[in-house]
């Protein structure tokens, strides 16, 4: 497919916003032969060994040799993979492309199969494939202003989340060592947190790792999420110290006194954030600490914006306003939380402001509601 004939006499303008979309297009055509790649187990399965040929690659993993060969040779014309061989004459229908043998490129190992590397991307392939299962609900939800929640984006966006999270979860108790006042907290004798908003747990998880004498209770109101949560802690040999609840967040309090509350990446998709920091307010210590990570945000709107922004409006668009407002009524933040709209809840919650612990992490940003 060209765009010649569209772009040779059209304005500069129009040919490099043709070129941007057709870029686009391809990238979603990565993103999807990626999540075919990782689901059927054949990036680990090239992982393995030194290559493959697509009838070698379908029956090691129990998959149509057709099919593999076609998945094949367009990963390695998009540069994800290499061939051992170069570009021949002889068409796809023959011997040589039977024989031809395929092995992952330099650097793509890490980013697909690594979980515990902060590279780690694959889960972005999972949950493109996961809103993409949901675009009539989306286009519904935008002509009614409904919404459309993380039980109906499904198992690929829920696992998705959580393992595009961990690896910098598991750095939480490297980022909270710094912060003296913080690292005390956790070092209290038998002391008791909250983690709003726990997902798959990992936050949990990981404090309670480094934390030996912490005791963690987990909330989130998504069932599987707590489900797959409590199967995370019995597997990291926690569970006796972590609770994951299916609760609201905004009923903390109801589970006593808190030496900390922390809601990590979440708040922004609460439908009612005020009403969560006034529970935090209630069921923190007198001499406790109230922290939220969420995103990195500019501290005001701009077109031309960066990639950290435009990625954040992606995931607001498919996932994180819909969620926020498949519940009512609903604060409709989105993803995109600045600091003046954070500073705004908690004010109205009866906090004084918010002060920035953590600038930047990763994509995120440490605040400290005082």
């Amino acid at each position: 497919m060209s765009t010649t004939t569209i772009t040779e006499t059209a304005p500069d303008a129009t040919a490099e916003f043709a070129d941007r979309l057709m870029g686009a297009t391809l990238g979603w055509f990565d993103i999807m032969a990626i999540h075919l790649g990782s689901q059927l187990g054949w990036y680990a399965e090239l992982s393995r060994s030194g290559g493959l040929t697509a009838s070698e690659l379908a029956a090691r993993t129990g998959c149509d040799a057709r099919y593999a060969r076609e998945w094949l040779e367009q990963q390695a014309a998009s540069g994800v993979l290499r061939s051992d061989e170069a570009p021949s004459q002889e068409g796809s229908g023959g011997s040589l492309a039977d024989s031809r043998r395929f092995l992952l490129a330099p650097g793509v190992g890490e980013v697909l199969l690594d979980r515990d590397s902060l590279s780690y991307l694959e889960p972005l392939a999972r949950m493109a494939a996961a809103v993409s299962g949901q675009l009539d609900a989306l286009l519904e939800a935008y002509r009614t202003g409904g919404g459309v929640s993380w039980e109906q984006l499904g198992a690929h966006a829920r696992e998705a989340q959580a393992d595009m999270n961990r690896p910098w979860f598991d750095r939480l108790p490297s980022v909270f060592a710094g912060i003296d006042r913080l690292d005390d907290v956790l070092r209290r004798p038998q002391a008791r947190i909250a983690d709003l908003g726990a997902g798959g747990g990992w936050s949990s998880i990981a404090l309670a790792k480094a934390y030996p004498q912490l005791r963690v209770v987990g909330f989130d109101i998504d069932d599987a999420s707590v489900e797959m949560a409590r199967r995370n802690a019995v597997e990291a040999g926690v569970a006796d110290r972590v609770e994951f609840l299916l609760s609201d967040a905004a009923l903390v309090a109801a589970q006593g006194r808190f030496d900390a509350v922390f809601a990590f990446e979440c708040l922004h998709d609460m439908p009612h954030p005020v009403a969560v920091l006034a529970a935090a307010r209630e069921a923190v210590r007198d001499d406790g600490v109230v922290v939220i990570m969420d995103e990195a945000t500019e501290e005001r709107f701009s077109p031309d914006a960066s990639e950290l922004e435009r990625l954040l409006y992606g995931f607001s668009l498919f996932v994180c306003l819909p969620d926020g407002r498949s519940h009512r009524p609903s604060a409709a933040t989105g993803t995109v939380m600045r600091p003046a709209t954070l500073r705004g809840y908690a004010h109205a919650a009866g906090w004084s402001d918010i002060r920035v612990l953590v600038p930047e992490f990763g994509l995120w940003r440490f605040y400290e509601i005082v």
